[in-house]
């Protein structure tokens, strides 16, 4: 399977950015449990324009995030692996399972409760870390075993971002976001006249922006609608989308997810390891990441490739299709990002951010055994 020059450029600066991540997360978490952590922790609480640091942060930077995932989600539609029917039905289904059956698991532990909001916790894959550890097992991964992955990913941060934007908008503001939604009727509109040049856009973006922030709608859903009403021509690199990505790729992946791990996980482990760990909401997030994750993607594949309504590429098998499955077990950014939204309480916030931190360092180090002998069989066979 041919992998086009955008998509690599997009693998591996989420490769590389998977790997900048990991870094800056541990060193994240050593400030936070020094000397200096309370320090460090009000330095992210501190405010500016009526918000805290970690707000802009959240709600400002990560709209540029979920551009770039709009972006790439569109060059997925119009030109990549989503672009066949026949080929997007595989990572879609994998999506799709990846996101039901965590989300049940929690719930199992939760319904009823006042943690049940974070069903959505478990749902989420982080593309970088996921990338990341993909690209350590170097050029023995088959291109359509990367390819999967990340069309995998994106569907299922499409899915993050629908469940976002449906069940965690607690109030809404009808006329700012009939503005909103009035602004990016206006940039399709350009889009239509074949307005190319990315200012207006960029432009119409910020504006649309500010009023979806004051609308109860969370901000960042403003950069998957711009994403899409951005042209995106024949997808070539004189495209305006093509353009704006691969501009986005060094930025986002250096800088904005970075910052987002040094704000978002400055976590002091407290000594009452046991406590945390036995909670539901914590058990929920365990099981669903760790165990969720790759039962519902190989169970809804193994049914759809049964019913005949997809199939596994020569290059990919199943021993492949689990190890992938354990890496999308990865929540990081997208899990922590629905646990500020799901919960209130400062404490739950802070012992499901550690769960998701703990529970993607396992699920990533079994994708990482899995994969590498599953690529040393398929190695031994050839």
């Amino acid at each position: 399977m041919k992998a086009t020059q955008l998509y690599k450029d997009f693998f591996e600066s989420e490769k590389s950015g998977g790997l900048v991540l990991i870094a800056f997360t541990l060193t994240s978490l050593f400030i936070a449990n020094s000397n200096f952590g309370n320090s460090y922790i009000h330095l992210w609480e501190t405010q500016f324009a009526g918000h805290s640091i970690e707000h802009w942060i959240n709600d400002g930077l990560m709209t540029i995030f979920f551009l770039l995932i709009g972006l790439e989600l569109e060059r997925e539609i119009y030109k990549g692996e989503l672009s066949h029917i026949k080929d997007a039905l595989l990572p879609v289904f994998g999506a799709v399972g990846g996101m039901i059956v965590p989300a049940t698991i929690f719930l199992l532990f939760n319904f009823g409760t006042s943690t049940q909001s974070g069903a959505g916790i478990p749902m989420a894959t982080d593309i970088a870390f996921a990338l990341g550890i993909l690209s350590l097992l170097g050029n023995r991964v088959p291109t359509s075993l990367k390819i999967f992955l990340t069309a995998l990913a994106v569907i299922d941060d499409l899915g993050a971002i629908i469940i976002i934007a449906v069940f965690y908008t607690k109030t809404l503001l009808l006329a700012n976001l009939l503005i909103a939604l009035g602004i990016f009727a206006f940039l399709l509109v350009l889009n239509r006249l074949k307005v190319h040049s990315l200012i207006p856009y960029l432009i119409g973006g910020i504006i649309m922006w500010y009023f979806m922030l004051h609308s109860g709608v969370h901000a960042t859903i403003t950069g998957v609608l711009l994403a899409f009403a951005i042209p995106f021509g024949d997808g070539e690199e004189k495209s305006p989308s093509y353009i704006l990505q691969h501009f986005l790729h060094k930025p986002v992946a250096f800088l904005i997810m970075p910052i987002f791990a040094l704000a978002n996980t400055a976590i002091i482990i407290g000594s009452d390891f046991n406590s945390i760990i036995t909670q539901n909401y914590s058990i929920g997030i365990a099981l669903g990441l760790i165990i969720g994750k790759p039962l519902g993607i190989i169970a809804i594949l193994f049914l759809a490739i049964k019913l005949k309504l997809c199939q596994l590429p020569n290059e990919i098998n199943w021993k492949s299709i689990l190890g992938v499955g354990f890496l999308a077990g990865i929540g990081f950014t997208m899990s922590i990002f629905i646990t500020l939204l799901a919960f209130e309480d400062e404490t739950i916030i802070n012992n499901s951010k550690f769960i998701i931190l703990l529970s993607s360092l396992i699920a990533g180090i079994i994708g990482f055994i899995t994969l590498k002998l599953s690529l040393k069989d398929m190695h031994l066979e050839e």
